[in-house]
């Protein structure tokens, strides 16, 4: 896989959505993770339950590396399937470190807090894609069906091969 554009190193791709979803958001976030990590980039989310923890074990089973920026200071807040824990102590205020550490953001589902990071993500002018999430009332966030168009959209807008 080409590298990114800006310089050598892997593309980071985060993952957004709800702490808390049911099992159809469940599986489209760990879709979404195994694609992440399939096209050779680094996943990257909030660490915690629901959306985050499902797309980083799809990134996991499929080999990828995954990191978790969380609000917590204690490190055992993140789920198992994080490689690399970056432990804030800043609550919902991560969310704009997220949003700036990723070359593009995926939206599945969520709710306020999701919201946020979208809102960050645009201000950062990063490429945001959204399956089942904030395009449905956000122009700016492009909609998606299926993961693998969700990623594909976000590696050609950083200039990958997607």
């Amino acid at each position: 896989m080409s590298q990114n554009k800006y310089s050598n190193r892997k593309p980071v791709i985060a993952v957004i959505g709800a702490s808390s979803c049911g099992k159809e958001l469940s599986d489209l976030a760990y879709e979404t993770g195994r694609v992440i990590a399939e096209a050779g980039c680094i996943l990257l989310n909030g660490g915690g339950k629901g959306v985050m923890e499902a797309s980083a074990r799809g990134a996991k089973e499929a080999g990828g590396l995954t990191v978790g920026i969380i609000p917590a200071e204690d490190k055992k807040w993140s789920n198992p399937f994080i490689d690399i824990v970056i432990a804030t102590g800043m609550g919902q205020a991560r969310n704009t470190v997220i949003a700036g550490s990723a070359d593009g953001v995926i939206a599945v589902g969520g709710a306020y807090g999701t919201l946020s990071e979208v809102a960050f993500t645009l201000k950062h002018g990063k490429p945001i894609a959204g399956i089942s999430s904030w395009e449905r009332v956000l122009p700016e966030v492009t909609s998606f069906d299926h993961p693998q168009e969700a990623v594909d959209f976000i590696l050609k807008k950083i200039g990958q091969n997607g």
